[in-house]
């Protein structure tokens, strides 16, 4: 297969070593969260937030609450994936633009809307940190398969304290902190890595 999304999932690894020289603009970034937004989500809520990193005396701060990963500092911006548990409120913002978008008819946006108003408040907080967490994911690989096409490596990182992430940054309670990842331009290439064999881990029935 030589197909474009193959060739950028095989070429994507983890690298931890950037030039700290390097930088890449606000705009590129927020371009490739842009386009990264195209990721799925439950009842298509969005619940992904993002904290562009890239001042370097909060990056050395960072670097402090995640197990001192050289990354965190070196790497041109740091994207920490965020998570709203109320995500909900945003439903019919959400819906009415699907209708004015031309996605779907008024009425049907009518019946989402009251459906997820309905559902999702009435949820434990657990469920609803679960939902945004599995969407988190979702997004996450898409920015660093976007990353990679646009020439940067990355590295996804859940290894730092989330309880002080969220009162460095004056996170609100129903913002939760999922994921960051650091972009920039590697200099050292990453190790390979293995995979299971898919016979292994794979049934069908």
């Amino acid at each position: 297969m030589t197909n474009s999304v193959y060739k950028v999932m095989q070429e994507r690894k983890s690298v931890r070593k950037y030039d700290p020289g390097f930088k890449i603009s606000a705009d590129e970034l927020r371009t490739i969260l842009l386009e990264a937004t195209s990721a799925p989500s439950s009842s298509n809520l969005q619940p992904w937030r993002f904290l562009v990193i890239q001042d370097e005396a909060k990056k050395k701060d960072l670097r402090k609450i995640a197990n001192n990963q050289e990354q965190i500092e070196t790497a041109s911006a740091v994207i920490a994936v965020l998570g709203d548990t109320k995500m909900y409120e945003k439903t019919e913002e959400i819906y009415m633009k699907n209708v004015a978008e031309g996605h779907m008819e008024h009425e049907r946006a009518a019946l989402l809307i009251q459906n997820a108003q309905n559902l999702y408040p009435q949820l434990p907080e657990e469920i609803l940190t679960n939902i945004a967490t599995f969407d988190a994911g979702l997004i996450s690989m898409q920015i660093m398969l976007l990353a990679k096409e646009h020439g940067y490596d990355t590295v996804p990182m859940g290894g730092f304290d989330k309880v002080k992430f969220a009162e460095y940054f004056n996170l609100e309670e129903n913002v939760k902190p999922m994921l960051l990842i650091s972009i920039g331009k590697g200099t050292a290439p990453a190790y390979g890595s293995s995979r299971l064999d898919i016979d292994d881990i794979t049934t069908f029935i």
